[in-house]
């Protein structure tokens, strides 16, 4: 009688898949992924066996223990960094859960079990905004939730419409109110119950989105809010006709606000360039503020060929975030600002750089849009290594860095050491082939540093590289 041997790798996928899906799905990963198959990576990260993670054991007597340090070191070094976006649900351990939780975002994620947890977790863990990234509920039923004891709350939403139902009277005694929505696109057909709103002293919107949602629903909603003490708009939005300007500003927003007390705002805009809208400089916005506005109030405008660039907002600059700047950004220092993009058609030399460091100290998350080749001074500076030695750029802070918009020339001028240092440096999103460039395939010394602690590699539309030099290049990927 013949006999067989046959590999579990010699099957074809469907089967292959079949088998694996009867197995526990964190047996599956622990002892299957990132083995240098790419195939069997390829098929380990089906939703089946990366959605849903439990990180606990339950006995036969009902005691809930953690899995061993082993398997969570080996899944907070090799698994989490790389199936990090399917995750939509965690089950954890309070006495392991900060391993797991710092070891990737968890962009999907909609459901998180803590077990063993008590207020000695709630005091160390919850009360400081920064101890974990913030938790983001998607699709849920718009009654899901409602209080009447809830005084303050902070949340992203997907939509406007979300927004809308936590104002419908379903939190009766919310008093502040802080919302980020991520979604620009609006389309509610849905009703709510919009009556004015004693309660609310305080709100904060941040929102991309058009001209048409701003004027037809943003500004009447916040016209609703009649006891309104403390207002925070940072507003994003495309088609613009008219530059906002103080009197804007005034007739639509804080007229109608007769308690408001502190107002910071920043709206940025972009307009195409028409006959219709006149060419205004900076100072003739900013006369136009000059009763109506309590604080101090400054602009940037930036004209194109065919289009316009721009933002307004209050002095201190008091948001986290300021999205789209370029080289023609003000001399002031932003302390709050940790979120950054940068963005436009003419090249970013090295001083551009060397100025956002020092007006964006506390910078975290940094994204660069520009296509454009640095100059030709600024190569031959990259070569000369003792020249650019005192002009070293030092981003103390900067843990996320994405440029897959760039070119890759600031591929070199951020992962170059002799130009810049990122000692917290964690996150990188870059082109496959811009990256291969820049490193001379992993092997380029001058750009090793830079790169020794990132957690998170987005390499774009190509997803894995598998070489000895890059596991070298990128030790904790």
């Amino acid at each position: 009688m013949n006999q067989y041997k046959i590999n579990l790798l010699d099957l074809p996928n469907e089967i292959l898949l079949i088998i694996l899906k009867k197995l526990d799905n964190m047996d599956v990963l622990y002892s299957l992924f990132d083995l240098n198959n790419e195939r069997l990576d390829k098929i380990i990260q089906e939703n089946t066996f990366t959605n849903n993670l439990n990180f606990v054991l339950i006995t036969l007597t009902d005691d809930v223990l953690s899995i061993s340090d082993s398997r969570i070191d080996r899944f907070c070094k090799n698994i989490l960094p790389k199936i990090y976006y399917n995750v939509k649900s965690l089950i954890l351990n309070s006495l392991s859960m900060e391993r797991i939780l710092f070891a990737a975002d968890y962009p999907n994620l909609n459901k998180l079990k803590i077990f063993n947890f008590n207020d000695t977790i709630v005091l160390r863990y919850f009360t400081i905004p920064e101890s974990f990234p913030s938790l983001v509920l998607c699709n849920l039923s718009l009654t899901t939730f409602h209080s009447s004891t809830l005084h303050k709350l902070s949340i992203h939403v997907m939509f406007y419409d979300d927004l809308l139902a936590l104002l419908d009277g379903r939190l009766k005694q919310l008093n502040t109110l802080n919302v980020v929505i991520i979604n620009s696109e609006y389309d509610s057909r849905n009703v709510y119950n919009m009556n004015n709103l004693p309660d609310l002293k305080s709100f904060y919107l941040q929102y991309d989105c058009n001209s048409h949602t701003y004027y037809n629903h943003i500004l009447p909603l916040l016209r609703h809010m009649s006891n309104i003490e403390q207002l925070n708009l940072l507003l994003i939005f495309e088609n613009q006709t008219t530059f906002i300007n103080g009197k804007h500003i005034y007739d639509e927003i804080i007229v109608h606000m007769s308690r408001l007390r502190i107002f910071n705002f920043c709206f940025c805009t972009f307009m195409l360039l028409c006959q219709s809208i006149d060419h205004l400089s900076k100072d003739d916005i900013l006369e136009t503020f000059s009763n109506n506005i309590y604080q101090q109030v400054d602009c940037m405008i930036r004209y194109r060929d065919t289009a316009i660039k721009y933002h307004v907002f209050s002095l201190p600059f008091m948001f986290d975030y300021l999205p789209f700047i370029d080289n023609k950004f003000l001399n002031i220092i932003f302390n709050h600002v940790i979120r950054l993009e940068v963005d436009d058609g003419i090249p970013f030399e090295h001083e551009f750089f060397m100025r956002i460091s020092l007006s964006f100290p506390s910078l975290k998350l940094l994204r660069v849009l520009n296509l454009k080749p640095q100059t030709s001074i600024s190569s031959n500076l990259s070569s000369n290594d003792n020249q650019l030695h005192s002009t070293i750029i030092e981003f103390p802070y900067l843990t996320s860095l994405n440029l897959l918009s760039a070119h890759y020339d600031y591929v070199d001028q951020f992962l170059n050491d002799k130009k810049a240092r990122l000692p917290c440096l964690t996150k990188l999103a870059v082109s496959d082939d811009k990256l291969r460039i820049v490193t001379k395939e992993f092997t380029n010394e001058r750009t090793r540093l830079n790169c020794m602690k990132v957690k998170q590699l987005n390499l774009g539309r190509h997803r894995n590289i598998d070489s000895e030099d890059f596991h070298v290049y990128f030790p904790l990927l």
